[in-house]
């Protein structure tokens, strides 16, 4: 479907235009038309679909020729990566459209701050922001959310994984009671249901089919030990001179320096980035990456979700990620808006399960290869069925994953 079958404002159509899209992508085509009838909606659709211009484009078609310069959306996300990317495609298909916004969210200084408050007292018609910075703000008292008309949670899933649960009540309880509740989610999980039933009125639904790759993924895996990770790493890099924008993912923090440090002496100039970085450090790097300027990128999760980086030739998992739908999210950066693009995985003996698992969800059998003959022969891959987990087993894994986030985020509760 054409964007210009949505209904949408003329000025809107020329935005949309003059950043070179024409045709909708399914979850647009489908959620635009219950947004502009106010229908409130829960949607499911993973990284790379075009969810994010599948809210943006219907809230700003309400908004034009909004008079006054109250906060008329809130928009909820889990990280600072992902609320710059929103704010700015908000910026970039609003060009002839009179709409202001705002990205609030945390690592930035006092000037940021008093920009944040200025923004939040004053009015934006849009504002997207982190959880943790926007409560710190509303705590303090000058912040008024009486004419909010649509609240958006974008990449739910996420934010009940990182323990935002709380927070979340909070937020909303600063909301109107009449407002429009539109909830986006990559995975739909029954945490995600039971919000759903109790932030949602009558929501309609919407369901893109199980997560896969896009087709233009060529997969593979390299079974190696971990001490030939580099060494294999750095034979598909040498092999591949010519791609200019590589993600190497890896799933700890501690592990990005790591990496950039052994690919440097191998004569790989590579960048890291992870929560680690201050917030300054990690824009710098991202704009270096987005320009090809920095070639290979290392990176945590904070990256796999929440980035719309184009015409990325190669993502390499340095690991295989704990949960399978992260592999699908971590592929997703390559191969978008039907290119062509390579996924590597480095799958060791105790890795083999969680692969396993990554093919049942992808119902894939992926392509299998041991390191070259200078490098060694690496483990033997185990073909051993997946077990459904039982009721009782995720119940428990469930609570062992809730207290570990709760001790992380300093919750004694």
């Amino acid at each position: 479907m054409k964007f210009t079958e949505l209904n949408l404002d003329e000025q809107l159509l020329e935005a949309i235009s003059y950043m070179g899209f024409e045709n909708a992508t399914p979850i647009q085509e489908k959620a635009i038309p219950l947004i502009l009838d106010n229908r409130d909606l829960i949607a499911c659709a993973q990284t790379g679909t075009g969810k994010t211009g599948a809210f943006v484009l219907p809230i700003l078609n309400k908004l034009v020729g909004k008079k006054d310069s109250s906060v008329n959306t809130l928009i909820v996300v889990p990280t600072r990566e992902l609320a710059i990317q929103i704010e700015q495609q908000i910026q970039g298909l609003s060009y002839f459209v009179s709409v202001g916004s705002m990205a609030i969210y945390g690592g930035g200084g006092g000037k940021d701050w008093d920009n944040e408050k200025d923004a939040l007292v004053n009015g934006r018609d849009i504002i997207v922001a982190t959880p943790g910075k926007l409560l710190a703000h509303l705590k303090l008292g000058y912040v008024k959310f009486d004419k909010v008309e649509h609240f958006i949670l974008d990449e739910a899933d996420r934010m009940l994984d990182m323990g935002f649960i709380d927070d979340l009540k909070k937020i909303i309880s600063y909301l109107p009671k009449k407002h429009q509740t539109l909830l986006f989610s990559a995975t739909m999980p029954k945490t995600i249901s039971e919000l759903a039933k109790r932030i949602l009125v009558n929501p309609a639904e919407i369901k893109l089919s199980i997560s896969k790759p896009a087709e233009g993924v060529k997969q593979q895996l390299y079974l190696t030990y971990d001490n030939q990770k580099i060494p294999v790493l750095c034979h598909i890099l040498k092999e591949r001179k010519d791609y200019d924008s590589i993600i190497v993912f890896t799933s700890t923090k501690s592990k990005v320096s790591e990496i950039v440090s052994q690919l440097r002496k191998s004569g790989f100039p590579a960048q890291g980035i992870s929560s680690n970085l201050e917030q300054d450090r990690r824009e710098e790097v991202l704009r270096g990456f987005r320009s090809k300027r920095i070639r290979i990128l290392v990176a945590t999760d904070v990256m796999s979700r929440g980035i719309d980086i184009k015409e990325i030739n190669m993502v390499v998992n340095y690991d295989v990620p704990h949960d399978a739908e992260d592999y699908v999210h971590r592929v997703g950066r390559t191969a978008r808006a039907n290119t062509k693009g390579e996924a590597f995985t480095l799958v060791n003996q105790k890795d083999m399960f969680r692969m396993r698992k990554i093919e049942a969800l992808i119902e894939t059998s992926l392509p299998k290869s041991n390191p070259n003959e200078e490098i060694g022969d690496g483990p033997k891959w185990e073909e051993r069925s997946v077990k459904p987990q039982g009721k009782k087993k995720r119940y428990n894994n469930r609570k062992k994953r809730n207290f570990k986030l709760k001790k992380k985020h300093g919750d004694k509760s």
